[in-house]
Parts: structure tokens; C-alpha cells; sequence
């Protein structure tokens, strides 16, 4: 019968030891639990954080602006730069739950991603409804 061996004994350098697991977030899939726990928070947190934003940041710039057309313009725009904003930082924050193999925070992402990309889609929309030149213009003209 075979003794285990000791730290010390001389036979025991000859007997590696396992190299230690190493964690890579893409290694395994990340638990359901922990998944649902990180997605519905940041799911609601980003469609409220738009819905906030489109009420209190443009929407009370357009009222402020008192139908000054260059203010309620320069709201439009800022307002498509920050939807701009999130729809990148929720596409990186959706890679990077890719990366970690958690499906439900990839997929509250491109959800969210989807709805900033109406709401660019319905903004973009609007500005050119407002900014069509006159009918009967010719465009590139002098007068136009």
C-alpha cells in the first residue's frame, strides 16, 4: 500500500499539482439568478432614465423655449445626443454581458437598445418634418 506523500519528502517534487482553475467570465454561463438580478434593474433603470430624459430634458426645454425655434432646435439636438449616448453605452454594456454569457442582461440590452433606436428613429423623424423646405422650392436653389 502506497503512503501519501509528505511536503518535505523528496518524491514529492516529481508530483505537480494541478494548475488552479482560472474563472474566465466566458468559461462557464453566468447563473440565472445572478442574470436576472443584474437585468431587470438595468433594464428599468435605462427605460426610465429615457423616459425621464424625453419628459424633463427636452420636454421642459420645448417649454421653456416659448416657441423660440432656435432653442426648442437646439433642445431636438441635444436630446438625440444623449439618446445617442445611451445607445452606445447599452450596446458596450450588451457585449460585454455577451462576454460573460448572461443571456437575460444581453437581451433587457438590445431591448433597450430597440427602444433608443425608435426614439432616435421618431426624433430624427420630427427634425425633418419641421426643417422641409417650402413646397414649390427647388432644392439647392438660391432661394430655398
Amino acid at each position: 500500500m502506497r503512503t501519501p506523500l509528505r511536503r518535505g519528502h523528496p518524491a514529492s517534487m516529481t508530483h505537480t499539482l494541478p494548475a488552479p482553475k482560472r474563472r474566465r467570465p466566458w468559461s462557464h454561463r453566468t447563473r440565472p439568478a445572478a442574470d436576472l438580478a443584474l437585468a431587470i434593474p438595468l433594464f428599468l433603470l435605462e427605460i426610465a432614465w429615457l423616459a425621464v430624459d424625453w419628459i424633463y430634458g427636452y420636454g421642459l426645454d420645448v417649454w421653456a423655449a416659448e416657441g423660440d425655434r432656435a432653442e426648442i432646435d437646439a433642445a431636438a439636438l441635444a436630446h438625440t445626443g444623449r439618446v445617442r449616448t445611451l445607445l452606445v453605452v447599452v450596446l458596450v454594456l450588451a457585449v460585454l454581458a455577451a462576454v460573460s454569457r448572461a443571456r437575460y442582461t444581453v437581451i433587457a440590452h438590445l431591448l433597450v437598445a430597440l427602444v433608443a433606436g425608435g426614439v432616435l428613429a421618431i426624433s430624427h423623424d420630427e427634425w425633418d418634418s419641421r426643417h422641409r423646405p417650402p413646397s414649390g422650392c427647388v432644392r439647392y436653389s438660391a432661394n430655398c
